[in-house]
């Protein structure tokens, strides 16, 4: 789920684009990537609360910012949403003991932009004219926006700012006998990325967009069905991986078992290639793969295309170990944690100076010197963003005593924003983006600075190359090859004010 970038009283707003401008703990790692949700589904299981909040648990790298459980008990439905960290509320008794019931959704949360609030916590609920239903959403749609414009001038009283309402009032106002019909008819006017996990008070729903960029697995649990974002979400609790869903398929559940429906033209897939590069947790199988495994060969093959005469090969924890792992494994260089990472510190951290926030880094990551000190060494990360977080860690190598500083990424340069469901800013924030390889080189502080190139990262994945003409991912950050309509950013662009209306609803 992406929170709709659109202004509201919860946020200051930027006036280019009229997106709510927060500052925040990102500020100070702007080379992280971020990923809105991850969700989660089970149907007939007695204890459907308690696993739900144990998937979500296993899915708290996806968002930690807010998490939601909706459940069913035969007569009510029951909602607990809070901010914060599944542990931090889930794991207490007397809160599963209010989420009765044996089908569960739910939803753990990462804002793109604005504020933080309870009321874009998910997973979100409405008392529909069939009854009540509940859904779930990882991804961005395209046209939430435009969408949110004609409902509201329809009469729509919108009570979040996520694109994720949109959907709850496009069911609503279908006209369709069936249900399930409704919910379809919905998904055909949204366009985007988007996997969604749903519930009425007799089916679990899950649904993917139709070219899979992102990811939904079917699992089950003591013949229960599940629904979820990884398998990791499977593992935790013990569960059996059955599937992925399918691009573009609708799978319902309930006391008469499974229905699939497939009502998009197929369509070659494209799943978000970020997936592998820094969002599913490297414990997980995606689209057939290890994330692991993947994260390995993209070091290998950035040793292959950008080795450099060094003495250690050091990752940047977490997400660079598994490339760091390939590329001293292929190259034969020793690998050594010359930086250990902090877990206790929060993204939420108040930093009350700027001279307290300048040490942002330092507070989540520090050197080993016994590791670096006269060595030289090559730092491994997943990607680069803006540059700030590069800049700081080489130079805390550089004070713990590193005599040379070259810097690797396993994925190629970023160019382009995403409007899929992954945080990035726009080509303007994006330091690939304006300026070249030198230029970064000297920003960053670095003695050399290479990334995976387009086709190693295919290569790593076992093609021989990108196929331009059918490639295999979602992979528009790097090369601009957008794989769906764009609709609402064609409207921003060219006709700034025409969803200011948006601005008067909130």
């Amino acid at each position: 789920m992406d929170e709709m970038q659109n202004p509201s009283a919860d946020a200051q707003l930027d006036p280019r684009f009229g997106q709510a401008a927060i500052e925040t703990q990102d500020d100070l790692e702007g080379d992280t990537l971020r990923e809105e949700c991850g969700v989660f589904g089970i149907f007939g299981h007695p204890d459907a609360s308690a696993i739900t909040a144990l998937g979500l648990h296993a899915l708290q790298h996806r968002g930690q910012e807010a998490a939601g459980i909706v459940s069913y008990d035969g007569a009510r439905f029951h909602s607990e949403r809070r901010l914060g960290l599944v542990g931090d509320t889930f794991s207490r008794r007397e809160v599963i003991e209010r989420l009765p019931g044996s089908v569960a959704v739910g939803h753990v949360r990462y804002s793109t932009t604005g504020a933080t609030i309870l009321r874009n916590v998910q997973p979100l609920f409405a008392e529909l004219n069939a009854g009540g239903f509940a859904v779930g959403h990882n991804g961005n749609l395209t046209n939430g926006l435009t969408l949110r414009r004609d409902l509201v001038r329809g009469g729509a009283m919108m009570q979040s700012t996520t694109d994720t309402e949109v959907i709850l009032h496009l069911v609503a106002q279908s006209r369709r006998s069936r249900f399930i019909e409704r919910f379809i008819e919905a998904l055909r006017t949204i366009e985007g990325a988007y996997a969604l996990v749903a519930m009425t008070n007799k089916k679990l729903i899950g649904a993917r967009d139709p070219l899979g960029i992102r990811p939904l697995v079917l699992g089950e649990l003591d013949g229960c069905p599940i629904l979820t974002s990884e398998t990791c979400a499977l593992d935790i609790i013990g569960a059996k991986f059955i599937r992925d869903i399918d691009p573009g398929e609708v799978i319902v559940f309930d006391d008469n078992g499974a229905q699939t429906h497939k009502p998009f033209p197929l369509r070659p897939p494209r799943p978000c290639v970020f997936e592998y590069i820094y969002f599913s947790r490297p414990d997980s199988i995606v689209h057939g793969r290890s994330v692991y495994e993947v994260r390995k060969n993209f070091g290998a093959q950035l040793a292959r295309e950008s080795h450099v005469d060094v003495d250690v090969v050091v990752p940047v924890p977490d997400s660079g170990v598994p490339a760091a792992v390939g590329y001293a494994q292929y190259s034969g260089v020793p690998f050594e944690l010359g930086i250990i990472r902090n877990h206790y510190v929060g993204r939420t951290f108040i930093q009350p100076t700027q001279a307290i926030r300048e040490s942002g880094v330092r507070m989540k990551h520090s050197a080993n010197r016994i590791a670096i000190e006269g060595k030289r060494i090559i730092l491994i990360d997943d990607s680069l963003v803006r540059g700030t977080t590069s800049k700081k860690i080489v130079r805390m190598m550089r004070d713990a005593g590193a005599r040379e500083v070259h810097f690797r990424l396993a994925s190629p340069p970023i160019l382009y924003p995403d409007y899929y469901g992954i945080d990035l800013p726009d080509r303007g924030g994006l330091l690939a983006a304006t300026h070249s390889i030198e230029e970064m080189r000297e920003i960053i502080g670095a003695d050399s600075l290479a990334f995976l190139s387009v086709d190693g990262m295919y290569r790593a994945m076992g093609y021989p190359g990108r196929d331009s003409t059918n490639p295999k991912f979602a992979d528009h950050c790097f090369t601009g090859d957008y794989p769906t309509n764009l609709t609402d950013q064609d409207q921003i662009e060219h006709q700034p004010r025409q969803l200011s209306l948006l601005a008067e609803a909130s």
